[in-house]
């Protein structure tokens, strides 16, 4: 070596692979005690460019110390390169030394050893995610010389891996200078099977497809500039791609099986990005195609459903791409998906539909290695069948849904019709003494329930001509109640796919399975039956006819029971919902199963508290045993000693455990008798309010005021008089709210969260008590709403004050008289900071009871016309305007200011606007207020507006009213919001007729002030207003 630093490091690095760890530790603490040293990271580089040093120690100095820390080189480049990174440590690398290590990386990128070559690579990229292009401008250029020189394969290799690390630091001011320059040597290489090996090409496909991706991200604002500069390009492309797809599948030949997902990648990206050029150039591509879809199939039919050879499943190449036939099956079929979901394309499989779903269905079949996996593991077979992410059946069944989505009855003819199919070849095969013969028919049921909805949909319009519930019958009849030990899927196929089709199945072959599915819980049969049978219980259970199920119920619970006790996992999520399905349907059977049954879901909850999934479904069983007959007060007397001593020493729990149990006791005051109610605040009310008192703890917190909210909203006024001491109560009561720590502004907004449910339901059940403190109580809100940075805590702080406004009603003028007396840090007084902060959350507040109460509220501080309201200015319209990224990073959203009272009226005009579109977009029930495309929603418009519209194009009086309906039945609030939406009498507000009431009221009483006002409106908001007055 040329120095002595230059031999202790090779001596170091050297004895990180000595077998003595003592040896081994020492020599790692002495590279990183070193790597603070100037010059570390250039002669590590000139270690590793040493092409006469033994491969052992080159590798080292990039692959891995005992292939466990990371690359070294790169965490040396992370660690010391760029000063304000994360990951940053002194001292930062000088530039001298920066240059030498540029140097060294470039003129190592084709070095012969896959394993130095790619960790080179990993050097090089992390490096180029510092310096290029601005510092090392001639990283590309070096880079593309060693992509043209043919003689140097490892040249080639090298820079190909370092364009694909590379790919990720590609943006829109590099791509379109590269592409032109690059893509022509990429296509030389793809195109030259004879000089260049899969592996090589598919890396340069690999290139191809990440450029085309930057591209298609241009396209939103660069349209034509990417089309231009992809149309010379994309025949060439396209008669390449055509030329490797056009040979069959090869068998045990993951090199091929790559370069054409590889392909399939690709032609997403043109597919996707470049629609109208991909069109013209893509009938090319149809034919071949067509057959690595076809032959695809009976490899992986060999491979992976057989197991007669090798799928090369979980392996990987040296550069960590998944070799696996799955992974390329899954790649087609989300191809396939593009082109059957494209309008463009979908008529190149239109006349082969049939074919396309034939085939499909085939892919679904269970393979051999999943039979093996889940026969050992149930709890595996729970969790794969409702993993919807990453599969062949998945992928196969997204398929089969974009195949109806966009054929419409034509698909759904050719899903019977292929179905029909498969089911005849498994009958044919079943009779020939085939082995096999279930997967197919398994396979044809798991497509066909993938499909319920929209195969039920068919048959109830009528509009088809296949008899699904002939299809349905003859799968079904075929096989149940034989063969469940020698063909367990199909039979757990069969039991779980059942229920989906109930309303189509006869009642009579609907009551055998069921009756089948009890049987099957209480036998000895595989797991995965019953599994199966747990599905189709849970499902056809609450439908089912009490009186015929009745004499099988309390075996039902026995065996349940049993099944419970052995579950574990993913599975006892599975036996539990079940069990919550035939308690409910038991009803009075729950009874006399309550004392046995109660003590093990207990124990059940107690054992998984910690287990978000398990503990719920626990909770949900007890509450379905609670709902039951006569089982309300047993399961009380069974549940609140163990809770009790919980929650008196909450410092001795283990985790969880004191959160879970005031959550348990929530559900047992829901809608729970007085009596009952009395019970659980005679053990818990004082538990609970130090919980509030002293815990730091935000999840108990929480979960102790939403109990308490639960306790006032089933004791009432009663609650008070409970323990002989009223004042005591409320002053307990009132120590939660506001004295300590839930309204403390310096508490964090997390321990808040259900602070508002807890102060309405005062104010709605205790309001006499609760209006002597009104004044302390909003100047604890205006100090909470001042410091609080979670959203859904501001609008719950907020809806307490319009229902505060409702209180004061009919005398409204006094409640702004008292929040202008009550100061607001940074504000003119409180009414000021709070309507300043409702003009801008209003809009973010969501669920229909929220949505009345707040809208209302509005409406009567505008009817007021209080003298207050006109001198605030408050937050306007957005102010809209074409900005780059990089622009609306650095630069706020700006926004108009307005009055007050015109804002107020620009709010309810956009509730009524926001009612009438949640109509036209077909009651989306994921959403109060769901953004949508206006392309998408044209035609729905025209539907809902073509009758009796005005002149502004708004719906008519009367159907507004029916969107007020529509409305209410579809806002779903969860459950802390229905103690506030049942017991407020608010909740049964019509809105639309308030707000119709309001503003013919508000005009005609000042018809000048009202005109003025709407000259701050928005068109669309003027035309809502002025829709009213005109019906």
């Amino acid at each position: 070596m040329a120095d002595q630093d230059q031999q202790w490091l090779l001596n170091c690095l050297t004895a990180t692979l000595d077998t003595n760890q003592e040896v081994r530790s020492y020599a790692e603490a002495s590279l990183n005690q070193a790597s603070l040293q100037p010059g570390f990271g250039g002669a590590l580089s000139k270690v590793a460019a040493n092409r006469e040093l033994p491969l052992g120690l080159r590798q080292i100095s990039f692959c891995r110390i005992e292939l466990i820390s990371a690359v070294l080189l790169k965490q040396f480049v992370k660690k010391h390169w760029q000063e304000g990174e994360e990951n940053f440590e002194h001292p930062v690398v000088s530039r001298d030394e920066k240059e030498v290590i540029r140097r060294l990386l470039l003129l190592s990128v084709d070095d012969s050893n896959r394993k130095i070559c790619t960790a080179i690579s990993m050097a090089v990229s992390s490096v180029a995610h510092y310096d290029w292009p601005e510092d090392w401008p001639d990283l590309l250029p070096f880079l593309l010389k060693l992509i043209n020189d043919q003689t140097n394969i490892n040249g080639v290799h090298g820079a190909l891996r370092c364009l694909a690390l590379l790919s990720g630091d590609l943006d829109d001011t590099v791509v379109p200078k590269l592409v032109p320059v690059l893509f022509p040597c990429l296509h030389i290489i793809v195109s030259s099977p004879q000089i260049y090996d899969k592996p090589l090409r598919t890396k340069a496909l690999s290139v191809v497809y990440s450029c085309t991706s930057m591209l298609g991200a241009m396209t939103g604002v660069y349209k034509t500039e990417t089309s231009n500069l992809m149309m010379p390009m994309l025949k060439p492309w396209m008669d390449q791609f055509s030329t490797i797809l056009e040979h069959p599948v090869q068998s045990e030949d993951p090199d091929d099986w790559n370069i054409r997902m590889e392909v399939l990648k690709c032609l997403n990206q043109f597919v996707q990005n470049f629609p109208t050029l991909a069109e013209t150039e893509f009938k090319v591509v149809v034919g071949p195609l067509w057959q690595t879809f076809v032959s695809s199939l009976s490899v992986y039919e060999r491979s992976s459903i057989e197991g007669a050879e090798d799928p090369y499943e979980g392996r990987y190449d040296s550069d960590g791409a998944e070799k696996s036939l799955e992974s390329f099956v899954i790649q087609l079929l989300e191809f396939m998906l593009t082109i059957v979901g494209s309008r463009r394309l979908a008529k190149v499989v239109a006349n082969n539909l049939r074919e396309l779903v034939y085939y499909t269905i085939a892919f679904l079949q269970i393979t051999e290695q999943q039979v093996h996996t889940w026969s050992l593991d149930a709890n595996q077979y729970v969790a794969d069948e409702e993993d919807t992410t990453y599969s062949c059946r998945v992928s196969g069944a997204l398929l089969l849904e974009e195949v109806v989505s966009a054929c419409g009855l034509e698909g759904i003819e050719a899903i019977v019709d292929s179905s029909q199919r498969r089911f005849n070849e498994s009958q044919q095969g079943k009779i020939a003494g085939s082995a096999v013969w279930w997967r197919i028919r398994e396979a044809t049921i798991f497509a066909l329930a993938s499909l319920s909805e929209q195969l039920l949909e068919a048959e109830v319009s009528g509009m088809t001509r296949v008899n699904l519930r002939d299809l349905l019958e003859q799968l079904i009849a075929e096989d149940i109640g034989t063969g469940v030990h020698e063909y367990p899927f199909l039979h757990a196929r069969l039991l779980s796919s059942v229920a989906k089709f109930s309303s189509v199945i006869s009642h009579g072959i609907l009551e055998h399975f069921l009756y089948a599915a009890i049987k099957a819980i209480g036998m000895d049969v595989p797991p995965p039956v019953k599994v199966g049978a747990c599905r189709a219980l849970s499902q056809l259970l609450p439908g089912a006819n009490r009186e015929i199920l009745q004499p099988h119920m309390m075996s039902l619970f026995s065996s349940l029971t049993d099944l419970l006790n052995q579950a574990s996992d993913e599975t006892l999520h599975l036996v539990l919902e079940t069990l919550q399905a035939a308690i409910q349907t038991g009803h009075e059977a729950t009874a006399a199963i309550e004392p046995i049954i109660s003590p093990i879901i207990l124990n059940t909850w107690v054992s998984h508290v910690s287990d978000p999934f398990i503990s719920i479904d626990a909770v949900e069983v007890l509450e379905a045993i609670k709902n039951a007959p006569n089982c309300v007060r047993p399961l009380v007397s069974r549940i609140l000693p163990f809770i009790g001593p919980v929650l008196n020493k909450p410092q001795q729990q283990s985790d969880g455990l004191v959160a879970g149990s005031l959550d348990l006791v929530t559900m047992l005051l829901k809608n729970a008798p007085s009596d009952v109610v009395k019970v659980v605040y005679d053990v818990c009310f004082d538990p609970i309010v130090r919980i509030v008192l002293q815990s730091d703890d935000h999840g108990e917190m929480q979960n102790a005021t939403e109990c308490l909210a639960a306790l006032i909203a089933g004791g009432k006024q009663e609650l008070l008089a409970w323990d002989g001491d009223s004042g005591y109560t409320m002053r307990s009561l009132l120590d939660v709210a506001s004295r300590y720590l839930l309204l403390d502004p310096d508490m964090e907004s997390s321990g808040s969260l259900f602070v508002g449910t807890y102060i309405l339901q005062l104010i709605l059940h205790l309001p006499s008590q609760m209006a002597p403190h009104i004044q302390d109580l909003v100047a604890a809100l205006v100090k909470r709403l001042q410091s609080c940075q979670i959203t859904g805590l501001r609008s719950s702080l907020l809806l307490i004050f319009a229902r505060l406004v409702h209180m004061s009603a009919p005398n409204v003028e006094q409640f702004i008289d008292l929040l202008v007396t009550v100061p607001a840090k940074d504000y003119d007084n409180s009414f000021v900071y709070v309507m300043s902060e409702w003009a801008k959350q209003q809009g973010e507040i969501q669920g229909a009871y929220q949505i009345k109460v707040t809208t209302t509220a509005l409406a009567l501080l505008l009817s007021t016309r209080h003298v207050e309201l006109a001198k605030i200015n408050v937050q306007g319209h957005l102010v809209k305007g074409i900005t780059t990224r990089s622009k609306a990073k650095s630069a706020p959203d700006q926004w108009t200011v307005m009055p007050l009272p015109a804002k107020i009226l620009a709010l309810l005009a956009d509730v009524l606007i926001e009612i009438q579109e949640q109509v036209a977009i077909g009651n989306d029930e994921d959403s109060d207020w769901e953004e949508i495309q206006a392309e998408d929603v044209e035609t729905d418009q025209d539907l809902v507006f073509s009758s009796g519209a005005t002149s502004f194009g708004r719906p008519t009086y009367e159907q507004l009213e029916a969107m007020a309906k529509v409305f209410d039945e579809n806002q779903e609030d969860g459950d802390e919001d229905d103690l506030l939406s049942g017991a407020d009498p608010l909740n049964e507000i019509n809105l639309a007729n308030y707000l119709a009431d309001f503003l013919v009221e508000f005009s005609h009483s000042d018809r000048q002030l009202f005109d003025h006002l709407c000259q701050s409106l928005t068109e669309s908001q003027r035309n809502a207003s002025q829709m009213i007055l005109n019906r």
